[in-house]
Order: C-alpha cells, then structure tokens, then sequence
C-alpha cells in the first residue's frame, strides 16, 4: 500500500498553506499581509457625508453660461446680460431683432439640451428662461456622487489606510469606514477638501477697497490669501480682487508632489498635460506683468506677477504649508478636485483601546465555545470524537488562512460567525458518526460502516451548507460592513467544515482503519 495517496497529500497540502498563509499574523518578520482587522477590532472612523451635488448642477449652469456667451461672440451676436437665477435657470436678454434671430439660432444648434420657455417681450427686449432638462439635472447629481466616492476612495488609498470600505448609500450620501486611522482631524481635512485648482487673472484696476466696503465690480469676485505671522502665529487676510473667469483649472493636471524652496519650506509643484501645458504657455505669453492667481477652494495661495512666458506646463504653489499640509494638498490635486462639496453628517471614531477589548472578548468566547464542544465530542463519541475535535481545530486554521490569503478584513460579527462555523463543523461530524453507529448495529465492519456512513451524510451535509453558503453570499453582496464581516467568515467556515467534515475526516478514519479493517471502532 502507498504510505501517501492522492487524498492524503491534498489533505497535508491545504493545512500548510492555510498555516503558511496565517503565519505572518503571529510573526511580525513573515513575508507576507497579515489579517486585515475591521473597524470595530482595530479602531478607526465611521463618517457619512452628504455630497452637496446641487453645487454641480450649479456650476454646470454657470459653465453653460459662459458656453452661451462665448458663441455669441464668435458670432457677433449682442445681449444685455445672461445670468443664473437661485432656481438654477438662466434669463439671457436680447434686443429684438436680427440679434433675436440670431440668439435662436445659437441655441438651437449648439444647445439643444435646454429646455426653453416662452420668451416674454417689453420694450423692445426678449427675455429668455433656459434651464437644464430634469433627467439631465438628475443625471449631474448622481454623477457628482458617483465622482465624489471615486475622488475620496483615491485619496484614501494614497493615504494609506488599509481596507477601507466607501460606499454609496441613498442618492447623495457617501459611508466611509477607516480602520487604523490615529489622526482623523487630518483624514477629515483631507476627505472634505474639494481641492478645486483655478488660475485667474488679478484684477488691479479696480478700487480694492471700494470692493471690500461695497460690491466688487461686475465680473470680479473677492477672495482671500491667508498667512500667519512668524512671530505670533497670527493669521492675517489680503483681500484680491479676482477676475471671475477661468482661464485654467486643476482637471488638466498630471502631477502635484512636495517640494522644498530655497529656504527648506515645503510648496507643491505641479504639471500640466500637453493640452494644459498649452493653454498655460498663452496665458502667460498673453498677460506678462500682471498678477495671476492661484485660487484653491475660493481661497488665493499666490499671486505672482508673471515675467515672462512659461513654457513647460509646470508652476508652483506656494503658502505657509506644514509638511502633512503639503503632502495632503498634493493628494488632493493628484486624486482629482470633488465636483461638489461634501458635509459630514454622522461621525464615530473608534479608539483602538475598544478595539483591543473587542478582539479579547471576541478570542475568549471563541475558545470558551471551542473547549465545550471538543469535551462535549470527546465525551459522547468516544476516540472518534477525537477526529471530530481535531478536523475543528484545522477548520479554524483554514479560515484564518483563508482570511490572510484573500486579504478579507475580520470584524467583530465575523468573529460571531467563526463562533456559528465552529457550530456547523461539529454537526456536520453528529450526522456522520451517527450514521455510522447505524451501519455498526446493522452488523457492517468499522471500515464498511465509516465507509457508509460518510456516503449516506454526505448529501444531507451539502444539502445544509450550501443552501447556508447562498445565503451567506447574497449577505456578503448587498451588506453593509459589520453584516459583510459576518458573511466573509460564515462563507469561509462553511467551504472549511466541507472540507474538513467530508475529506479531512474520513481520510483520518481511513488512515487508521485500513491496515486493520476488523478493528473496533469507539464511537
């Protein structure tokens, strides 16, 4: 007889790999991942953020707007002002006549996405209200929700946080799990950054402190740069008058990353793409001696006078950045700006403390549950509950393997669900033993009879766990983090008690009835 079989080598092999697999949870120096613990086990942050995905329709109106007049002006079409009204519409004015005709045309070509109402005529003047179609408004809104969790999943993953789960949940709410976080102010900042990057032209003409007293002139906006005093630590503003149109932004940037002035102090360089690269050498050829602004989230970091056409696509921003501000602005810029600001609504921050007691709770009600189940098999079927007992042992070492090998996360509820496994493991072993003291009573040899008796469970076994397996998974699918926790174990439990109930086990009872078939077996 072959000392190994087919069975027996497969048998050995599983149970290595699902050590080799669990062992760099418990040796820090093994060149492998370790069990990923969830949020409850490790610490971390629970948000919910609420995505404003109104300011998108907003600001794909306004992007309309400037659409709208820049046709005109290639046309050599006249108005007397188009704006947005606080319904999110746009009233554009035009004096009837060839410029009437002319304005239709437009929009009839180039705008066929508005929806426009009936113009009304006073003096001499068409008024016209266009505004975004429902479905179109409706679609920018669950886009921005849909970009929002693509941006902050990018900046979460270059921040380094470990199995993060982002989901969407409802029409505008974004869920966020971070386990491990230790600086969640910082994670905040970072998430919440809408990180919009302009260059716009300083409008230096005009009366600044006229602006700050009164109303800043059509088509100027006043914005802020804030520094803080070396001394006091102190922030003082400078009030800039912006001209409001955009000559460049942030969504044609290929690059942003730390780098050091001559003074050691960190600022953020970037890089353009070939198409901005081009638009950033005009601007720069076109406006030589005049202030050009940088403008991030409505605020001025600089606003250098340009000297000299820059070619090369490349610029700096410069502020009174500590180290972890420029690495964090620099991700921001590198994940892309949100298309819509986001507020948090809900927050839990679990401290790693709480964490550390869950997982003490978690191991000792595990082992607890584990004692009384081998002693409970040990008791009632004899030297075959020792098999039984051993196969659960392995059981858990494939799950924990399992979890390491596919990088699943371990949550409290799954820590419940190894517990509920270690349950099914041990029934699967009742329907099989007492089948077999079945085919003993009918007068069958010990080999004849485990021979049977795992013949005879092994459809009801399959029947039960899998029927157990679909559910779990349809858990795992449409779950949120604690009930997907719970259906990654049970799933990796149920393929483990298969394994170890309708193979492992019967190769132990073969291994040790089939040199001696006529030997008592103690069940």
């Amino acid at each position: 007889m072959k000392p190994f079989t087919f069975k027996s080598l497969l048998n050995i092999g599983v149970i290595l790999a699902a050590i080799v697999f669990l062992l760099p949870t418990f040796l820090n120096t093994w060149p492998h991942k370790k069990i990923n613990l969830g949020l409850d086990l490790q610490g971390g942050m629970h948000l919910v953020l609420e995505v404003q995905n109104i300011k998108a329709v907003e600001t794909e109106v306004e992007r309309t707007i400037q659409e709208i007049k820049k046709q005109l002006r290639t046309e050599g079409v006249k108005h007397l002002g188009i704006s947005r009204l606080n319904d999110n519409s746009i009233l554009a004015k035009i004096t009837d006549g060839n410029d009437k005709s002319g304005f239709e045309t437009i929009l009839s070509k180039n705008f066929e996405n508005l929806v426009t109402h009936k113009p009304q005529i006073d003096n001499n003047i068409v008024s016209y209200k266009l505004a975004l179609s429902e479905k179109e408004t409706e679609n920018i809104k669950k886009m921005a929700t849909a970009q929002a969790l693509e941006t902050i999943r990018n900046r979460i993953d270059e921040f380094g946080v470990s199995e993060p789960d982002i989901r969407i949940q409802g029409g505008n709410r974004i869920l966020l799990q971070l386990p491990g976080i230790k600086d969640p102010e910082r994670a905040k900042d970072l998430i919440g950054k809408t990180a919009q990057l302009t260059f716009q032209l300083v409008d230096e003409d005009a009366d600044i402190n006229s602006a700050i007293n009164g109303t800043p002139p059509v088509g100027d906006e006043l914005l802020y740069q804030t520094k803080y005093n070396p001394g006091s630590g102190i922030p003082v503003k400078t009030a800039f008058l912006i001209n409001k149109r955009i000559l460049l932004d942030g969504s044609l940037l290929t690059n942003a990353r730390v780098e050091f002035d001559q003074f050691q102090q960190p600022q953020i360089g970037i890089e353009f793409n070939r198409k901005g690269a081009r638009i950033f050498d005009r601007i720069t050829g076109e406006n030589i001696h005049k202030r050009l602004a940088i403008v991030l989230d409505k605020s001025v970091y600089s606003a250098p006078v340009i000297q000299d056409r820059i070619a090369g696509g490349k610029a700096v921003i410069t502020g009174n950045f500590t180290l972890n501000e420029a690495k964090d602005l620099a991700i921001a810029l590198r994940a892309g700006s949100l298309p819509a600001p986001v507020k948090i609504i809900e927050e839990r921050t679990v401290g790693p403390t709480l964490g550390a007691d869950s997982i003490r709770m978690g191991l000792i009600s595990m082992v607890i549950g584990g004692f009384l189940v081998i002693l409970f098999m040990i008791i009632y079927y004899k030297n075959a509950g020792l098999i039984a007992d051993l196969a659960l042992i392995v059981n858990i070492i494939l799950i924990g393997g399992g979890l390491a090998a596919f990088q699943a996360t371990l949550t409290l509820p799954g820590i419940a669900g190894i517990i509920l496994t270690i349950g099914m493991a041990v029934d699967a072993n009742v329907i099989i033993f007492e089948r077999i003291r079945e085919e003993l009573r009918a007068g069958k040899t010990a080999l004849a009879a485990v021979h049977a008796g795992f013949d005879r469970a092994a459809l009801t076994i399959l029947d039960a766990n899998v029927t157990t397996l679909i559910a779990a998974l349809v858990l795992y699918q449409f779950g949120t983090g604690p009930i997907k926790g719970f259906a990654v174990t049970l799933c990796l439990g149920i393929i483990a008690s298969l394994f170890t109930a309708l193979i492992l086990s019967k190769g132990i009872f073969n291994f040790v009835l089939k040199n001696k078939p006529s030997k008592k077996l103690s069940i």
